[in-house]
């Protein structure tokens, strides 16, 4: 339902010279229809971009952008209206992406008459009805304003309006990140329960692993710009190839102690190199334990070293 080839992002920086943040670098994947793709990694690694990109709210610097098999990179805002209908977007932010001066009846509504598709009043208040129903609200919630909801209540008003055009595609930029633990679950089995009805494929940006794991049917795991491993959820989880990766799990906090004598993977130790002056060779490599001579000076290229198992390190 959704492909990206070799997307490349880059935004020029003010001042002297001709700097720019390297903030995509040559990401390519694609979503078979009803299923998920959980992309993960460190604040700052290009995960929104990516999503940002996808819907052409960015304009790529190079790179493809297909939705249901057709090219929408080059489309002009014309033709590429009448595809928006297909990919919707749900915000990290449920109290920044709700208009404050409109009522939740008008939001939700606001996509139906951008796009031409509402009929009489009296239709588009039981459209908005009945949706505002499929996520857990009710009709006596249409006359509010979005103060008078509470943080998961907001995002679920952020679920409605993306779904009442019938989208194929939802991308879901941290739409968790924003909400009290007890809440999170609730949205997060919400979007399930509306891909099964619904068949719609997911691209879930979150930082919780675990949540990822629960909602992914395959995962990618970005740093600096480049997705280094690539596989499906249960395979991520249980034998990680990438150093990186392996990081990143091991700094999830367990509820679990270690058994007896288990060794536990070394986190990752310091920050993560500047987007604009990327490290030559493997980003990576400056916080690698493993690093070799090679990673200093080429960049590794993201290949299958297993079944349906990727992974962009010289290691492999």
């Amino acid at each position: 339902m959704l492909e990206l080839r070799d997307i490349v992002k880059r935004f020029p920086v003010k001042g002297p010279g001709r700097r720019v943040v390297h903030a995509v670098e040559g990401v390519s994947f694609s979503i078979p229809p009803g299923e998920t793709l959980g992309l993960v990694g460190e604040s700052g690694c290009g995960k929104s971009t990516v999503a940002r990109t996808a819907m052409r709210i960015y304009e790529p610097t190079s790179g493809s952008i297909l939705l249901d098999g057709e090219d929408i990179t080059g489309m002009r805002e014309r033709e590429l209206k009448t595809r928006r209908k297909k990919i919707q977007m749900i915000f990290q932010d449920p109290y920044a992406s709700l208009n404050a001066r409109m009522k939740v009846r008008d939001i939700i509504a606001e996509p139906l008459v951008a796009h031409g598709a509402f009929g009489s009043q009296a239709e588009t208040t039981e459209a908005v009805a009945s949706i505002l129903e499929r996520v857990g609200l009710g009709r006596q919630h249409m006359n509010r304003y979005p103060h008078e909801f509470s943080g998961g209540q907001r995002q679920r008003i952020g679920i409605a309006r993306a779904l009442i055009l019938g989208p194929k595609v939802m991308i879901c930029d941290e739409p968790i990140s924003a909400l009290d633990v007890s809440i999170q679950a609730q949205v997060v089995n919400l979007l399930k329960s509306i891909q099964r009805e619904n068949g719609i494929s997911y691209l879930f940006i979150a930082h919780d692993l675990a949540m990822v794991r629960y909602v992914s049917h395959t995962v990618g795991v970005m740093y600096l710009g480049r997705i280094v491993e690539r596989c499906r959820s249960e395979e991520i989880y249980g034998r990680p190839l990438h150093p990186y990766t392996k990081g990143l799990l091991a700094s999830a906090p367990s509820p679990r102690p270690p058994e007896p004598g288990a060794e536990r993977a070394p986190s990752i130790e310091g920050d993560i190199p500047s987007p604009i002056a990327p490290p030559p060779g493997c980003a990576f490599h400056t916080r690698c334990r493993y690093a070799e001579a090679a990673c200093r000076e080429a960049i590794p290229v993201l290949r299958q070293v297993e079944s349906g198992h990727e992974v962009a390190c010289h290691l492999f």
